[in-house]
C-alpha cells in the first residue's frame, strides 16, 4: 500500500492512533488536516454566529463578558431589533449537547475559565486530565445560563428542538446569537450573522476551550478473515489513498453533468474548488462525495488541491477571533484503547454522560443546582468517574512514551 505509507512517513502520528496495543492495524483511517495543532479547524466543534444587523440597529458592540453577553440578550428580547413590531426574536438558541450546535463555548467564561467540550475532559499544560462537568466554573456557568432562561432569553425549544426545526428558524433570522459549525447551513450565505468573539472572565483572560479532535478516525474500511484476495483488495483500498482520489472521496467530484465539487486544472494536475454560488457546502458536497478510507495532507493544498472557499474563510476568522485564545497545549489523541478499557469507558459513560446532559438541561430550565450539586458529585463517583479518569490518565502516559 504505496500511497497509505507516504501518509505514514509524512505524519507518524496517525500510524501510532491507528495501531492496537498488540502492535497490529486492523482498520484504515479517515485523515482530513485543515490547519495544524491550536490552529486546526477541528479545534473546536462549535462556533458561534451574533446577528450583527441587530447589534447596529441597537447601537451595541460586540459583547467582551457575559455581563455584557445578559446586556445584549436582554436588548435583544426587549428592543425590537429586526424592526417588525413584534416580540418574536429569540435572543440565544441552540442544539443541547449536539456538539456542532451547543452552546459549550460559553463555558469558559467562567470561574477559571477552563470550559467545556463534549467529552467533558481537557488536558492541561502539565499533561495531566482534567474533568470539566464537576467543577466550580462548570456549576457557575449553568447558573448564569439558567437566570438567562428564566428571564425569557434562551429558546425554550434548545432542549429537543430538531434539525430541521433549528434551521427553519434561522432561515427566518429569528436569532440573535445560535450556535453551529457552519452558518450558511442555518442562516443561509448572507453577512447579517458573524463570528462570535470568545468571553472574557472576571480577571480579564479569554480562553477557548480545545476539543479532541483530529480529523481522524481509524474505522473507515476493515478487511476480513473471508476475504480470499488478501492482497488484492489492500491494493484496490490503497488507490483510495492516491492524493487525487482522496480529494474526491472527501468533498466530490469533477467533469460529471450537473453541478461539480471540481475543476481540473490539467496543465498541474490539481483539482480546483468550484464556487459554491450560495449553496450549503453539505448538501452540495454530500451528493458526490463518498468518505471513507481517505486521507488529506495540508501539503496537499496548493500541490493537489485547492482548500475549499468555506474552510479557508473559516479558517481566517478563527485565526482572528479563535486561535488567539486557545491556550492549552495539548488535546487528548485518538488512543486506540485496550478491549478491556475499551469496555470499561464504555460502561461508564453509558450512564455518567447521560446523566450529565439531563441534569445540565434540568439545572438550565429549572434551577435548584445549589441544592442538588453535592448529590450530582457523589453520583458521578457512583458511576465510575475516578475510574475512567485513571483509565484516561493511564492511557495519555503510555501513548505519549511509545
Amino acid at each position: 500500500m504505496p500511497n497509505l505509507k507516504k501518509v505514514f512517513e509524512a505524519s507518524p502520528k496517525y500510524k501510532k492512533m491507528l495501531t492496537a496495543p498488540d502492535g497490529h492495524i486492523y482498520s484504515l483511517p479517515w485523515i482530513e488536516e485543515l490547519g495544524e495543532g491550536k490552529e486546526s479547524i477541528h479545534t473546536v466543534n462549535s462556533l458561534g454566529w451574533i446577528n450583527e444587523k441587530w447589534l447596529k440597529a441597537l447601537g451595541l458592540e460586540h459583547p467582551k463578558t457575559a455581563k455584557d453577553l445578559y446586556n445584549v440578550l436582554k436588548a435583544f428580547k426587549e428592543k425590537d431589533p429586526n424592526g417588525n413590531g413584534k416580540k418574536d426574536e429569540i435572543p440565544l438558541s441552540f442544539i443541547s449537547n449536539d456538539d456542532g450546535n451547543d452552546l459549550k463555548m460559553l463555558f469558559a467564561a467562567f470561574g477559571d475559565g477552563s470550559g467545556d467540550n463534549g467529552q467533558h475532559m481537557i488536558v492541561d499544560d502539565d499533561g495531566k486530565i482534567k474533568f470539566t462537568a464537576n467543577t466550580d466554573a462548570y456549576k457557575e456557568a449553568i447558573k448564569y445560563f439558567n437566570k438567562c432562561y428564566t428571564e425569557g432569553l434562551i429558546d425554550t425549544e434548545s432542549f429537543e428542538q430538531e434539525w430541521s426545526r433549528y434551521v427553519a428558524k434561522g432561515a427566518d433570522e429569528k436569532y440573535g446569537l445560535y450556535f453551529t459549525w457552519d452558518p450558511h447551513n442555518v442562516t443561509g450565505p448572507g453577512d447579517d450573522y458573524v463570528m462570535f468573539r470568545p468571553l472574557a472572565r472576571e480577571d480579564g483572560q479569554v480562553n477557548v476551550t480545545r476539543t479532541n479532535n483530529f480529523g481522524f478516525s481509524r474505522d473507515r474500511f476493515v478487511i476480513t478473515s473471508a476475504n480470499k484476495n488478501l492482497e488484492l483488495t489492500a491494493k484496490w483500498i490503497d488507490q483510495m489513498y492516491e492524493p487525487l482520489q482522496s480529494v474526491q472521496n472527501n468533498w466530490g467530484t469533477y467533469g460529471d453533468k450537473g453541478q461539480n465539487i471540481f475543476k481540473l486544472n490539467e496543465a498541474e494536475h490539481k483539482l480546483v474548488h468550484e464556487p459554491l454560488e450560495g449553496t450549503a457546502p453539505v448538501e452540495l458536497r454530500q451528493k458526490t462525495s463518498v468518505g471513507g478510507p481517505l486521507a488529506i495532507l495540508d501539503s496537499y493544498y496548493g500541490k493537489y488541491t485547492t482548500m475549499p472557499d468555506d474552510a479557508k474563510w473559516r479558517l481566517d476568522l478563527m485565526a482572528e477571533y479563535i486561535f488567539p485564545h486557545v491556550n492549552n497545549n495539548y488535546n487528548y489523541p485518538n488512543i486506540f484503547f485496550s478491549q478491556e478499557d475499551t469496555k470499561k469507558i464504555a460502561d461508564i459513560e453509558a450512564d455518567m454522560m447521560g446523566y450529565i446532559t439531563q441534569k445540565r438541561d434540568e439545572w438550565i430550565t429549572k434551577g435548584n443546582i445549589d441544592e442538588e450539586w453535592d448529590d450530582y458529585l457523589k453520583q458521578l463517583k457512583a458511576y465510575g468517574l475516578d475510574e475512567w479518569l485513571k483509565i484516561k490518565q493511564e492511557n495519555f502516559d503510555n501513548y505519549n512514551k511509545g
